[in-house]
């Protein structure tokens, strides 16, 4: 595999189509017990509205994936990395940027279809801490646990 060097920065207004485009084929291929019709572009910018966006590029600028928080509440909405470039470390460097990250207690909501996700977040040190359902079906919520087993 690629070694890849990735650049965290806030997202602007130019990266939406591309962020929006990411959003769409991650969830149709991630959700796949979903009827893929149900989602669209339009989606990245309806639920991401009031969040802060950061994204993943390549040292080109061609962006891997983003992740979008609720600042104050630690809440961690979105992350979502483009098909062929899960596994490259995008996704760990994306969470790494997060402001206060390791030691600020982020929260997230990972489906529990989604096993992929739910491994890679509890890679990260995620601990599964209740459980919800929505209209996707039945999730996991996870908060970012203590670390002192983890390097940050």
């Amino acid at each position: 595999m690629t070694t890849h060097r990735w650049h965290i920065r806030p997202a602007v207004d130019t990266d939406r189509p591309t962020l929006s485009e990411i959003y769409l084929s991650a969830r149709r291929a991630a959700f796949t017990w979903l009827d893929p019709a149900r989602f669209s572009l339009e989606d990245f910018a309806s639920q991401s509205k009031g969040e802060k966006v950061f994204v993943c590029a390549d040292e080109d600028g061609a962006i891997a994936g983003f992740v979008s928080i609720l600042e104050l509440d630690g809440f961690i909405h979105m992350l979502y990395i483009r098909a062929s470039l899960q596994g490259s470390g995008a996704g760990t460097a994306l969470l790494q940027a997060l402001p206060g990250w390791p030691h600020r207690r982020y929260r997230l909501k990972c489906l529990v279809k989604n096993t992929k996700a739910r491994s890679f977040y509890e890679r990260m040190g995620f601990v599964v801490t209740g459980i919800g359902t929505s209209a996707e079906g039945n999730y996991h919520d996870m908060t970012l646990g203590p670390t002192t087993d983890r390097a940050g």
